[in-house]
């Protein structure tokens, strides 16, 4: 595991209390869920699981995975307060060398999170007629928050680029601000396709 980033995510979920409280959804993921051809989901970089528990609502078994031990922690002591929620799983994992099993999922969501090389293996993670949501950051001027590496942004319109038409349907696209929930204004763009 990549000890220096369990320790940078760890830290900041520690030092920033706003970062474990209980979220709404993903816009798009609440629109597009109904989608899935089976209740199997998986949550890439889950935080404190806003995604994971809104899916495991809607009757969906969910593995949710992410680096952070405290997140994991948060989302753990949160779903044994819901006695009827007893289908998330999670588990601490180096996203940087993390794969996940092909053929398996209904739907799949990675949100606030980009690794472009995950991308191509969250695809055949999905069952023939499953679903990919991903929902992050944009470069953009305007940007509330402080330059972040290139690497954890999207360009403008990337994120449809990223998808063989041959291999995906793209369902919907949005490029739009960030809601009063994150504790910056950013741009964000969110992609659902369907893996034909």
């Amino acid at each position: 595991m990549a000890a220096s980033d369990q320790i940078k995510w760890d830290r900041k979920y520690t030092e920033n209390p706003r970062l474990l409280a209980q979220r709404d959804p993903s816009r798009d993921l609440a629109l597009h869920l109904h989608l899935a051809p089976v209740k199997t989901a998986l949550d890439i970089a889950c935080g404190v699981g806003r995604n994971a528990i809104h899916l495991a609502k809607n009757g969906f078994e969910v593995e949710a995975v992410d680096i952070s031990a405290v997140a994991l922690q948060e989302l753990t002591q949160h779903l044994e307060k819901i006695t009827d929620l007893e289908q998330i799983h999670t588990e601490l994992v180096d996203l940087d060398a993390y794969t996940p099993p092909r053929d398996r999922y209904g739907l799949i969501i990675m949100a606030n999170y980009l690794d472009r090389r995950l991308i191509p293996a969250l695809g055949k993670a999905l069952v023939k007629n499953g679903i990919l949501i991903i929902d992050t950051y944009l470069h953009d001027e305007a940007n509330g928050k402080p330059a972040t590496h290139p690497a954890f942004l999207l360009q403008p319109n990337e994120l449809p680029s990223l998808f063989d038409e041959r291999d995906y349907e793209v369902i919907h696209y949005r490029e739009y601000w960030s809601e009063g929930v994150e504790p910056y204004r950013m741009r964000k763009g969110s992609i659902t396709v369907r893996r034909r």
